[in-house]
């Protein structure tokens, strides 16, 4: 009799872990993925606490390589990331670059639906190239647009110099596209090629009177720089969206909703000043997505 009585409290007991068990490995699941730059370690951190907040147990996968990402994702290792329009139409896909930011993002919806991937919720984060100048300076000269700077070159020739990575300076969606599209030509002596950490830097010390950039880089603000208005449309749209595996968003199409409350309120603006918290001013990444989110009554205290 007490050997039964044993054996109906150790299966009694097998059953109560299992149970327990059970209830961690149930309820919402859901992995992000994330680049190993500033911005999308934010974007990563303020998607989770948005999912945490309705519920899902989030997995983070950050710091990993555009491509590796990129291909955790069609494999399903990551569930989502925030991904840009532009890489994904340039880079992963190979198609030529397009102008219109919302063609580009249908584009890549389209191609993208294929191999098992969603995209929804493009946001205004446009981490796109730019041309920019230090403000005064670009004040002082009446340049508010590379038309304006084209402008300018052709009637000064020889005046300005600019900064740019040796990239940048060759490709044809770099600056010779850019001379081409607005009809102007720095000349040979003109263009100061060094690493791109160090362009906006050569700007800041008057040692050259333009640079490339990107749209959403913090030094822009820490510099107080002005990026040109592209207003032929010359530099593709690389505007942040969000890709989902197609199968985990028919499982929990909640997410459309909660990752569309992110999308709608950043631009690239605010994307720049965030970068900015994190990269000049030290704080870090989880604080300045927390405090972000509270502040826009998008998550609780």
């Amino acid at each position: 009799m007490k050997q039964k009585l044993k054996w109906v409290g150790m299966v009694t007991l097998i059953l109560m872990l299992t149970a327990c068990s059970n209830v961690g490995i149930g309820g919402k699941q859901i992995s992000v993925g994330g680049k190993n730059f500033t911005e999308q370690y934010l974007l990563s951190e303020m998607t989770a606490f948005l999912l945490k907040e309705e519920g899902f147990k989030v997995k983070q996968m950050n710091n990993l390589g555009s491509t590796v990402v990129r291909k955790a994702l069609e494999n399903e290792q990551v569930d989502l990331m925030w991904e840009y329009t532009g890489t994904a139409l340039i880079t992963y896909m190979g198609q030529e670059p397009m102008s219109d930011p919302e063609k580009t993002f249908e584009k890549v919806k389209e191609l993208d639906s294929k191999k098992g991937i969603h995209w929804m919720n493009m946001s205004n984060v446009n981490n796109t190239y730019a041309l920019a100048m230090n403000k005064d300076e670009a004040r002082e000269l009446g340049i508010e647009s590379i038309s304006d700077l084209a402008q300018y070159v052709n009637s000064h020739p020889g005046e300005l110099t600019m900064a740019s990575d040796a990239e940048f300076a060759n490709r044809a969606d770099g600056l010779p596209g850019v001379e081409e599209k607005y009809g102007f030509k720095f000349g040979s002596g003109q263009i100061k090629q060094m690493d791109l950490g160090l362009t906006q830097r050569a700007l800041n010390n008057h040692q050259v009177d333009v640079s490339v950039a990107f749209e959403t880089d913090a030094t822009i603000v820490d510099y107080d720089l002005v990026t040109l208005k592209d207003d032929k449309n010359f530099f593709p749209p690389y505007r942040a969206a969000v890709s989902i595996n197609k199968e985990v968003y028919k499982k929990y199409p909640e997410i459309k909703e909660i990752t569309g409350k992110l999308a709608d309120k950043l631009n690239s603006d605010i994307m720049r000043e965030l970068n900015y918290k994190v990269d000049i001013e030290g704080n870090s990444v989880s604080v300045v997505a927390h405090d972000w989110l509270v502040e826009n009554d998008l998550i609780k205290d």
